[in-house]
């Protein structure tokens, strides 16, 4: 309850299954489309099939939703595929992540930034996690910033993009509070959250900076140990057991929003269609529980109010990249 009060009030409204004809508003989807911008596995993954599922399950939409992965660039190929090929096309939803903002910011997308799509809404928020094998070295957290401080060059880290992405801003921030220049981080990148776990288990890596709707089944089997979550307090659920970077000294925070943008030139019609299905979506009794099952946390906002969100946190990304040399003054 705390987290979510911590995030932003929920606009929910009460659930009233509504026939299609009249949530359609002039609009019915054709064969629609989710957009994973990365491989199997990972937090876009997640986002993408969870939502259509439960759409599906809760007869929230009239057709079944597929999913698509689109791996490259951590969302730059599915972003330059939409603009390119789909500006106005009203049956594609495209999964994002906070980390999306983050590469928007950095100019990762080419020419393509929080201006080039329509903004639909979120579905939920996780956190940044850091993560080791069961076997590690590092007990606790305080453990790998000590050995960051001594030798930060020395310890192979992986995740999901490149330098500058969220995952690598994660570790980069305990880098810095360790006093060791992030820069010198030895950080191997991944096309998505499956592939640098796999790294993981396999030994090839040792940290992971991940998100906690990635890593439930791993924990729970005992494969892997959290060092901390990425959160102000602590997280109910499976994570309650994992303390927050807060709690053992150190001052690093990386909450994570997930949801959906449409093409630019989206129809008013498909984008209002969208828009309150995710709301409906949100208000649904059995959502929750769906939701709270892959280690997302309730984060409630659509249309016009999230894409003010979006386009001010883009804003604020691309003046912290500027701040460490990320990027230059002129982008």
């Amino acid at each position: 309850m705390m987290q979510r009060r911590a995030l932003i009030a929920a606009t929910a409204l009460p659930f009233t299954a509504l026939p299609f004809t009249a949530q359609a508003q002039g609009f019915t989807p054709q064969n629609p489309e989710c957009v994973a911008p990365a491989a199997p596995g990972g937090g876009f993954d997640v986002t993408c099939r969870l939502t259509t599922r439960m759409l599906s399950e809760l007869n929230l939409v009239p057709v079944p939703i597929r999913t698509q992965n689109m791996p490259g660039g951590i969302g730059a190929v599915a972003i330059n595929h939409i603009n390119a090929q789909r500006r106005a096309d009203p049956n594609v939803l495209v999964a994002f992540s906070t980390g999306s903002w983050l590469n928007m910011a950095q100019g990762r997308f080419g020419r393509f930034a929080e201006n080039d799509v329509r903004w639909i809404g979120s579905v939920g928020a996780d956190y940044g996690i850091i993560a080791v094998r069961r076997d590690s070295r590092f007990q606790t957290l305080p453990d790998l910033v000590a050995a960051m401080r001594e030798n930060v060059n020395a310890i192979p880290i992986g995740s999901s993009g490149a330098v500058g992405s969220q995952d690598w801003t994660k570790v980069a921030l305990l880098a810095r509070h360790a006093g060791a220049d992030p820069r010198r981080m030895r950080y191997v990148p991944f096309e998505g959250g499956g592939a640098a776990m796999a790294a993981l288990l396999g030994g090839h890596i040792q940290v992971f900076p991940g998100d906690a709707s990635e890593i439930r089944g791993q924990f729970e089997a005992g494969e892997i140990r959290l060092l901390a979550v990425l959160a102000a307090q602590r997280l109910p659920g499976f994570l309650s057991v994992v303390p927050t970077a807060k709690e053992q000294g150190i001052d690093v925070e990386w909450p994570i929003v997930r949801g959906f943008y449409g093409p630019p030139q989206m129809p008013d019609a498909a984008y209002e269609y969208w828009v309150g299905t995710l709301r409906r979506l949100h208000a649904h009794p059995a959502w929750p529980e769906a939701r709270g099952a892959q280690g997302l946390f309730e984060f409630n906002m659509v249309g016009e109010e999230f894409s003010q969100l979006a386009k001010r946190r883009t804003a604020e990304y691309r003046q912290l990249a500027r701040e460490v040399g990320l990027v230059t003054a002129t982008q």
